[in-house]
């Protein structure tokens, strides 16, 4: 349960607000009544497991519909833990991202950037016994939003991750160290805590780079407790 070692609540500031000012449709959506804390049972947090199958060739996103995808090649890796640095094995990670030109593939983007035949912006993975994972993707654009006249989002990946319960499941955003939006993004800046908001941005790592190939950005994942990555939808 939360008060376990394992699954205690997070620092207050770990989660951005459910209404948050600068980003204007929270105010559309945010609940009027203050949300009723309902605490989670052990059988909740332990089981059951996501039960899928899947393929290596779903953590490689640089390739799609017998090409390959344009723009930089990089490497997302890292581990999922608890709060206490230990693996959470078997886990099962989905990212998905707007294309080197700042464009998702679906239908309400309206984004007038070209679409990559060859990028679907999605993939899968299930980490190791040692909480590993990995993507080969494409490091992704900036994009306007409808926030404000002028809103950009940096560049992001999406993550969701179940945990060892689909009632653990996370999601997320990562993003990109040293890109100038992120002084100026509401979603990036409704987590509360500078310190939570770091763990948002990723770490670019010269021993996951490929030499000639792709740069490589460690990027772990907490699961609930004192350090954990902090949820942003």
């Amino acid at each position: 349960m939360y008060g376990s070692a394992r699954y205690r609540r997070e620092p207050i500031g770990t989660h951005p607000p459910l209404d948050s000012p600068a980003y204007a449709s929270t105010s559309k959506r945010a609940p009027r009544c203050a949300p009723v804390r309902i605490e989670q049972s052990l059988s909740e947090i332990t089981g059951p497991r996501p039960c899928v199958t899947v393929a290596p060739a779903e953590a490689d996103l640089t390739r799609w519909a017998g090409d390959a995808a344009m723009g930089e090649r990089i490497i997302v890796a890292g581990r999922v833990l608890d709060e206490d640095g230990r693996a959470i094995a078997h886990t099962l990670i989905e990212i998905w991202q707007a294309n080197a030109a700042g464009r998702y593939r679906h239908d309400h983007d309206r984004h007038d950037a070209p679409l990559d035949p060859h990028f679907s912006g999605v993939g899968r993975t299930i980490a190791g016994a040692n909480g590993a994972y990995r993507f080969m993707t494409i490091k992704p654009g900036a994009y306007p939003w409808g926030n404000h006249h002028n809103a950009w989002r940096p560049q992001h990946i999406h993550l969701s991750v179940f945990g060892p319960a689909l009632a653990t499941r996370l999601v997320t955003q990562m993003y990109f160290p040293g890109d100038p939006l992120l002084a100026l993004d509401p979603i990036f800046n409704s987590v509360p805590d500078g310190a939570a908001r770091a763990r948002l941005v990723a770490a670019f790592d010269p021993e996951l780079t490929e030499p000639g190939h792709a740069l490589g950005y460690r990027f772990d994942i907490v699961l609930r407790g004192r350090a954990a990555t902090p949820a942003v939808g």
